[in-house]
């Protein structure tokens, strides 16, 4: 696992944990920001598998 795979898991995981307070919070705008985060930190990841390839 190389370093844009790490970094693009933990964005996703933190992406979805502000997504998910943002619905229990009745935040539209933390939810969003999560959802965004979350699709960086897949496309990171995805850079970093296709570097290890």
């Amino acid at each position: 696992m190389n370093k844009d795979q790490v970094n693009g898991l933990v964005k996703t995981v933190k992406g979805a944990v502000k997504e998910a307070a943002g619905k229990v919070a009745g935040d539209h705008q933390q939810e969003t920001e999560g959802k965004v985060k979350k699709e960086v930190g897949k496309v990171q990841s995805k850079w970093g598998d296709l570097k290890e390839s």
